[in-house]
């Protein structure tokens, strides 16, 4: 279920995007708004897509809810079957879940598409993180594994609403590996109206990161579910 080129470009001029239509994508955080929302769209475009969560159960549940194909089950079991992970779960348990999963995501591309952001009476605001940003922190936590950034600025609300038949969004892949940053370009196109584009290596994650703080705002102001394009690519 390939883009037209002008949806879901090249990984740049002479290399086309890899075929990932038989990769396992498991979603760390899936029973979460944002995670069961990619497992969502993921699984509609035909991908196989198992949620992942601390209580398996919960991960059944939400997998029988999502139907498609989709599988729960706990974090750990979720990482071993999954070719490409993505990490969707809350900040202030992103190191610790990280660290506790080093073995099981050994190998793996791991997509990081957290947030850190703290919220007060003026709205959101972007948290400063020691190694620089969620996705740095995750390569620090995760050697063995090939970490890249993408999905941050997706709307959840739009992700999870099945009268929704396109999101109109592009999504920013970064990372260190080209051949990574390329597989998660192509999972990005594999949903419709969305584009993945490269846009740099993994230390220029912060500001991609805190730019959903912006977009909250957008989104308050506008009462809206804005997304992102980026012009003349």
């Amino acid at each position: 279920m390939t883009q037209p080129d002008s949806v879901n470009p090249t990984a740049g001029p002479g290399r086309e995007l890899p075929d990932v239509s038989d990769l396992v994508v498991g979603v760390l955080g899936g029973t979460g708004d944002q995670g069961r929302g990619l497992a969502y769209r993921l699984a509609k475009a035909g991908q196989q897509v198992v949620i992942g969560s601390r209580s398996a159960e919960r991960a059944e549940d939400c997998a029988t809810e999502i139907g498609l194909g989709v599988r729960g089950a706990d974090n750990a079991r979720c990482a071993r079957e999954s070719d490409v992970v993505i990490v969707a779960v809350p900040w202030d348990g992103h190191a610790e879940t990280l660290t506790s999963l080093r073995a099981e995501l050994a190998g793996k591309i791991v997509v990081d598409c957290v947030n850190p952001l703290g919220f007060d009476k003026q709205g959101a605001y972007a948290l400063q993180v020691p190694e620089g940003s969620a996705a740095q922190q995750a390569a620090a936590l995760l050697p063995d594994s090939t970490v890249t950034a993408a999905f941050h600025h997706l709307s959840a609300v739009l992700l999870q609403d099945e009268s929704v038949e396109s999101i109109d969004t592009d999504v920013m892949v970064l990372g260190d590996q080209r051949a990574a940053t390329d597989t998660v370009q192509a999972l990005a196109g594999r949903i419709p109206g969305m584009r993945g584009v490269f846009a740099g290596r993994l230390r220029n994650a912060h500001q991609v990161e805190a730019l959903v703080a912006n977009l909250i705002s957008v989104n308050r102001r506008y009462k809206a579910h804005a997304g992102l394009r980026i012009t003349d690519v």
